[in-house]
């Protein structure tokens, strides 16, 4: 009797053995396996450091640092780095045709989403980056616009490093520049040469159109506003483009115009001047709340957006039709109209960067505050 009760304690004491070596082996497994997961940190620090490659980039107009980012070898890699190869060479030909050197590109990076294990990983990401630019003869006066834009990022370790082999966002600057047909000297030299502009002195109505502006431009605002549109109103991007929408908010919440049965956005639903570019356009001027100072190509009317304040508006004409409008909120150290607006988010950005293609006609507006 005594020799089965020793022999049931001894295989219990063998069980609890067995038990806590399984037990330590698959903690030890799960230690393996926890080395290859990316924390959320270690996916904004990858991120980081592939915005700061290609910012030095365009800074240093660097093609091949930016080439070895991206996996070549593969078509959707390929077609990545052919974007990021055209977005270097539109940043530098629009800063040439201005007279400007961007002295620093800096990038603010919020991880909406990751995926990360030993080899390969995916995440998407709201950027927010600050360009900052001067004027050669004037460098101590430093000019800042913001642009925000949503990236999803798919990555391949190699060589322990990570490569993208797949990107996509919308892209701010996907409206090429071409200059061909135009005197760029003309241009460089006229810019140069205007002097600031005193905006201190506007009505309180188009101040208060720029704070709303400015305060709810979304992945484009400053950090303490959170990255994000007013959210009484509805997001009408997935639907099409949420820059008329915006423009009607700021004239409406900001600039205290009053809405009608035309003009109108009640608990999600809107009208068609209220949420479409050309509409919104034709609307303001039909209706006597604002009329076009010039229209054209840009060199037809890149004197006169001088004449443009803060509230007023520019509208983008593409093979006749009106698709975007972005609304006055500043001008930079020359003088020069900044603009604010959504779909790829813009704050305090000069009002033709992204949109100076020689095919694409800009509709000037003063609105009548």
């Amino acid at each position: 009797m005594q020799l089965s009760k020793n022999k049931k304690l001894l295989f219990l004491i063998k069980a609890i053995i067995v038990a806590l070596l399984l037990s330590l082996i698959n903690i030890n497994s799960k230690m393996v396996f926890a080395e290859h997961i990316i924390t959320k940190d270690e996916a904004k620090s990858i991120a980081e450091n592939i915005f700061l490659i290609k910012n030095k980039a365009i800074l240093d107009k660097d093609l091949d640092s930016i080439k070895k980012l991206y996996a070549t070898d593969t078509r959707y890699g390929q077609w990545a780095y052919e974007y990021e190869e055209k977005k270097v060479k539109y940043i530098n030909n629009w800063a040439e045709k201005q007279g400007v050197k961007f002295i620093d590109i800096i990038p603010k990076i919020v991880v909406k989403k990751s995926n990360v294990c030993s080899e390969k990983c995916s995440f998407s990401i709201l950027c927010n980056m600050e360009y900052r630019y001067v004027y050669p003869d004037k460098p101590e006066q430093i000019n800042s616009s913001r642009i925000g834009t949503y990236h999803s990022f798919q990555l391949t370790q190699r060589d322990n490093n990570w490569i993208i082999t797949k990107e996509w966002y919308t892209d701010p600057f996907a409206d090429s520049l071409s200059l061909e047909t135009i005197k760029v000297d003309t241009i460089k030299e006229f810019i140069k040469n205007q002097p600031p502009r005193d905006l201190s002195t506007i009505s309180e109505r188009r101040k208060c159109s720029k704070e709303y502006a400015e305060k709810y431009c979304g992945a484009a605002t400053i950090e303490e506003h959170g990255f994000k549109y007013n959210k009484k109103y509805r997001d009408f991007n997935p639907e099409g483009g949420d820059c008329a929408n915006f423009a009607s908010q700021i004239l409406f919440e900001g600039g205290k115009f009053k809405k009608n049965s035309t003009w109108n956005y009640d608990k999600g639903s809107a009208t068609g001047p209220w949420v479409n570019a050309g509409k919104f356009t034709y609307y303001m001027i039909n209706s006597g709340r604002a009329s076009v100072i010039a229209k054209g190509s840009y060199d037809k009317v890149y004197k006169e957006s001088y004449k443009l304040q803060p509230g007023d508006f520019i509208a983008y004409e593409k093979k006749g039709d009106i698709t975007h409008v972005s609304v006055v909120t500043g001008a930079d150290s020359k003088g020069y109209t900044l603009v604010t607006c959504h779909n790829t988010d813009r704050n305090n950005v000069p009002w033709d960067l992204g949109w100076s293609d020689k095919r694409i006609k800009f509709w000037l507006v003063k609105v009548k505050y």
